[in-house]
Order: C-alpha cells, then structure tokens, then sequence
C-alpha cells in the first residue's frame, strides 16, 4: 500500500507526463482568422477623389451633349425638317450637262455628256450617257436636307464601255436653276470613278 508520500510523488509524476494531443491546445486556434482592422485615415480622402472625378466626367459629357445640340440645332433652330429640305419639285424635270471623271487618285480619265430625267415625286427616274451609248434607270434610295441620291441600274450598253451599276447624287445650284451631279462608280477591275458636272 502507497504512503500519503508516495501518493503525491506519482500524482506528481502524473503531472509531468505530457498532456494526450486529443486535449492539447493547438496554436492555430489561437490565430486571428480576420485579417487584422484596417486605417481609416485615407477612406475619406479617396471617397472624395472619385466623387471629384465623377463630377468632371459627367460634366465633360453635360458640355459637348450641349455642343452638339447647339451645332445642330444652330441656324436651322426654328425649322422643321420639311421646312429644311428641298422640294421635290426642284428635282423634277429633264437635265444635261458635261461630266468630269477622275479616279480614286484625282487623274483625269474622261469627259462625258449625261442627259437625267426626273419624274414627278423625285423618286425614279431615268439616265442616258450619250458619250458612250449607255442608258438605265434611276431610283431615289436616300435624300438629306437638299440632297438626292439615285441608284443608277443599266439597261442598255451595246458597246459595252459602261458600268452596271452607279449611284447619282443631285443637289440644287445656289443662285441658279440646275443641279449639281456627282456619279460614283466602281469599274470592273475595281476602281472607283469620280464624275461630277452641273445638269441644267
């Protein structure tokens, strides 16, 4: 049988066993798994540095919306759109004149006489090129404030020196009757021609 002494010397052994890992403390749960609180000093510093840049942003865009408006608008503030336009009866009629036409880099290749009929509404028409036996039609496919734009279809070309396919824009001549003509055509080796000529 232990004595009292014996007792205590092993429950002092017991003591100084180490502790089993089922009861031992780990480290890592004494760890922060939050990162740590940031600074707040700079937070209202930056927050004002984006209001700021928003503002000019917005105020950037608030101008030239304004600018643009403005030019837009401009002298024709007080007119409506059928107002700014030219009739279609400025158009309509029977037009020759004589053509220039360059290539794509402003050479001289040929002038040509263009004989454009219109008919009434300004929506169709028809063409011929006497200078090189060509004749087609003509059929309105845009129209800008004072500007017309017809496509030209060929119907008819014997000698074969024409395009297929070519667009007319026609404006009125300031101070004047007639119009001003601009052919634009693309050859079959894929250049583009450049007419341009007054039809009265």
């Amino acid at each position: 049988m232990d004595t009292a002494a014996e007792l205590e010397s092993g429950a002092g052994d017991r003591r100084e066993q180490p502790a089993s890992s089922a009861t031992a403390v780990s480290p890592v749960q004494q760890l922060s798994l939050w990162p740590p609180p940031r600074s707040s000093r700079h937070n209202g510093r930056r927050r004002r540095q984006v209001i700021a840049s928003v503002a000019i942003s917005l105020a950037v865009l608030l101008a030239g919306g304004g600018a643009t408006a403005w030019a837009l608008l401009g002298d024709d503030a007080g007119e409506t759109p059928e107002q700014a336009a030219a009739p279609a009866e400025e158009f309509v009629g029977s037009w020759a004149g004589e053509m220039v036409q360059v290539d794509t880099e402003g050479d001289h290749v040929a002038d040509w006489h263009a004989e454009v009929r219109i008919e009434e509404g300004a929506e169709r028409g028809s063409t011929a090129w006497t200078t090189f036996s060509c004749s087609g039609t003509l059929t309105l496919s845009a129209g800008d404030n004072n500007r017309r734009v017809y496509v030209y279809t060929e119907t008819a070309d014997p000698e074969e020196r024409c395009v297929d396919e070519a667009e007319l824009t026609v404006w009125p001549v300031a101070d004047r009757d007639g119009l001003r003509a601009e052919w634009s055509s693309i050859t079959r080796e894929g250049t583009r021609m450049i007419s341009t000529g007054d039809l009265s």
